[in-house]
């Protein structure tokens, strides 16, 4: 390459923890912030020497970028990442990917159409100790794995009223509403896709500051069946009033089996038969130094001072080397929505009781709706109102 890649971010309070990772990316110059709040637009820009500002998407995106990271509230991530696309501008979108199943179909076609890459940054599929149990699940060391489990387990019901669209789009849905964190690191793992989902919940135990119950049930189960006939757990809690414990996950194979810490003094440990002669739990980092893949070997020290324990890093990192190298971006449109769309299914199911409901797969999906499984083409999740 002879210049650097010009990237733009829309959405600059939230966007703000990619800038300085986009600045050490020696192939990237983070040219232009775009913000509907005029103060944070102008904060943000002056902590980091940004010139160009824009109150307006569209115009940002007509401008000369070749990368828009989307970081803007979850309903509106399909509408910017389509207006970049059309405008011939790789695209970098936070999570999740969709808010209902006509904006994945958007979002298909403009990516298919454009011939831009697209990324989604799940950034949790980046973080070191889930980096390393993917390598030994590729090489086969669970043996057949059938069992996995996440768990997004976030209060905050007093982010709701900061940040006011989390109140309408996480806790005032019901359903595995904000999926891809726990879910993403263990699809992976799995390196297949879920084909059934059954949602149950909780209840209802809380209410907001205005006295009204919370859409979302206190905690909720989403049930998964893969392609090949395992099972993923997810656990959703962003309102049951206990401490924080954000990344739990396990995994069940055949041959070896893993847990992540569970909170407060704990640490992650697996047993692989391949490695162990009794049935004795051994620590993960026993086996970094023979299967730790290159990123995490000897990282840069802006990955060490990255925000989601170096993802938000390795993702831009991963997504710059797909378009230098013209090579498909590590989670694409597809994978993308095989972490999104179980969620959206979920709100399908637990609003039905919980019946079992197939998951769509957007590679096989030509006429929309028509293409969709019949429970879902009058299902609410198909257009959600803005």
């Amino acid at each position: 390459m002879t210049s650097e890649l010009k990237v733009g971010l829309v959405g600059a309070p939230r966007g703000s923890g990619f800038i300085r990772a986009f600045q050490t990316v020696s192939e990237t110059a983070l040219v232009a912030i775009c913000d509907i709040n005029p103060d944070a637009l102008n904060r943000i820009g002056a902590q980091y020497g940004i010139e160009q500002r824009y109150t307006d998407f569209e115009k940002m995106a007509k401008s000369d970028l070749d990368i828009i990271l989307v970081s803007t509230p979850m309903p509106l991530h399909v509408p910017q990442s389509v207006i970049a696309l059309k405008e011939g501008v790789h695209v970098l979108s936070e999570v999740p990917a969709a808010t209902d199943l006509e904006q994945c179909w958007r979002l298909v076609n403009a990516v298919k159409s454009s011939g831009k890459k697209y990324m989604m940054a799940e950034n949790y599929t980046y973080m070191k100790p889930n980096v390393l149990v993917r390598e030994l699940a590729r090489r086969g060391l669970f043996g057949e794995v059938y069992l996995g489990e996440g768990e997004y387990i976030h209060e905050l019901k007093g982010l709701n009223e900061i940040t006011k669209w989390r109140r309408k789009w996480q806790t005032g849905r019901n359903g595995c509403t904000y999926p891809t964190h726990s879910l993403g690191p263990v699809l992976q793992w799995f390196n297949e896709r879920v084909v059934t989902v059954a949602c149950f919940g909780s209840g209802h135990h809380y209410r907001d500051p205005r006295g009204a119950h919370y859409e979302n049930e206190d905690s909720t189960t989403m049930f998964c069946k893969t392609t090949r006939g395992g099972q993923i757990n997810i656990r959703l809690d962003m309102l049951s009033n206990r401490p924080h414990n954000l990344t739990y996950y396990s995994l069940q194979g055949t041959k070896g089996c893993y847990e992540a810490p569970r909170g407060f003094g704990d640490s992650p440990k697996i047993w692989l038969a391949d490695y162990s002669k009794s049935m004795e739990w051994r620590s993960l980092w026993d086996f970094e130094a023979e299967f730790m893949p290159d990123m995490w070997r000897n990282p840069p020290g802006e990955a060490l001072r990255a925000g989601h324990g170096g993802g938000d890093y390795f993702e831009i990192r991963e997504f710059i080397d797909s378009i230098v190298n013209n090579t498909k971006p590590p989670i694409d449109v597809y994978e993308a929505l095989d972490m999104t769309v179980p969620g959206l299914v979920s709100e399908a199911s637990i609003n039905q009781g919980g019946i079992p409901l197939p998951v769509p797969d957007f590679r096989e999906i030509e006429n929309f709706p028509d293409d969709l499984p019949e429970p879902l083409r009058n299902s609410e999740i198909i257009s959600v109102n803005l």
